[in-house]
């Protein structure tokens, strides 16, 4: 509670549970409760004074989010809060007993963030953040947040993946950022593969390897791998965005086109071809039956006798 004695246009007095002077702090105590009830007191029939009372809102939804170890705290500004009201963010170890103002984030501006991956320095220590607002003459209670451990509330996010088809399986890269130590807590990683002309789909987890081969898949077809990981202590998979490969790569529809029509042309062409060879065939025999003399055309029938004779005598 922050209270002010007012003469009607200018401030005599003020006084709460603690005394502020611009942003340093001097607690009263009991001593400071006790002051205030005598000035009420003493000054309650005095009609030019007037006590007015107000309060400084204490941040809310304080929390911390981890993401391939970079840790952030958020907050709101609490409900009331004055647009000229900065915020500082502490932190505590359970081995220290003394809190420790964060660098950069001792006056922070509603909507921001405070990065605290440099302060939380050991994955496997807890760590506790706590943030206030204040302005030139008002403070506010400290909100707190709940107790935090990098290596086990850190989410892994999937590394980048590209993916190629040979022949009847996938090959599947993925690379994983080298800041921060992250390959080093891979241990595992999840393949949903799902075929794109059915839906068909099924799961494979591996060891964490850079280089993947996903084998006995349908030739020319497409598939569809989503891919997440799992650390070595955490385990809230996040999945990624869909990557799409053929397996094998299909033909080009200009290719097939120009095939198809060659196949065509070929076909016309032969077609055409035997019937000219056949056409010329009968021509030529027509043309040479009238040019020879009738004595020389030999009837099918004695043809067939002469054969037949010509054969039994040899």
């Amino acid at each position: 509670m922050f209270c002010i004695l007012t003469q009607k246009t200018r401030a005599l007095s003020s006084c709460t549970g603690h005394l502020t002077t611009s942003r340093n702090t001097v607690h009263g105590g009991m001593m400071g409760l006790w002051m205030l009830l005598l000035l009420h007191l003493h000054l309650g029939n005095a009609p030019w004074i007037e006590v007015v009372c107000a309060s400084l809102p204490a941040p809310a939804s304080v929390s911390i989010s981890s993401f391939n170890m970079e840790h952030i705290l958020s907050f709101l500004p609490g409900p009331g809060t004055p647009s000229n009201t900065h915020f500082m963010v502490q932190t505590i170890r359970p081995r220290k007993n003394s809190w420790r103002l964060v660098a950069g984030c001792s006056e922070l501006m509603a909507g921001q963030t405070c990065n605290l991956t440099k302060v939380f320095k050991d994955p496997y220590d807890k760590y506790q953040a706590r943030i206030q607002a204040f302005t030139p003459t008002q403070t506010s209670n400290w909100t707190v947040s709940q107790w935090f451990q990098p290596l086990t509330d850190t989410v892994l996010e999937p590394p980048d993946v590209s993916v190629s088809g040979c022949g009847n399986c996938l090959i599947m890269q993925l690379k994983v950022p080298t800041t921060r130590g992250l390959k080093d807590l891979y241990r595992g990683v999840t393949f949903h593969v799902q075929r794109t002309r059915d839906g068909a789909q099924f799961s494979l987890t591996l060891p964490f390897k850079e280089k993947n081969v996903i084998t006995y898949l349908q030739p020319g077809v497409e598939y569809c791998v989503t891919v997440s990981v799992t650390g070595l202590f955490t385990s809230k998979p996040v999945f990624s965005k869909p990557y799409c490969a053929f397996t094998s790569p299909p033909p080009h529809r200009g290719s097939l086109n120009v095939v198809f029509i060659l196949l065509g042309v070929f076909c016309m062409l032969g077609f055409l071809l035997i019937g000219l060879v056949a056409y010329g065939g009968q021509l030529n025999f027509k043309l040479l039956k009238r040019h020879l003399p009738r004595s020389l055309v030999i009837e099918p029938t004695l043809c067939s006798v002469c054969l037949r004779l010509f054969s039994q005598n040899f």
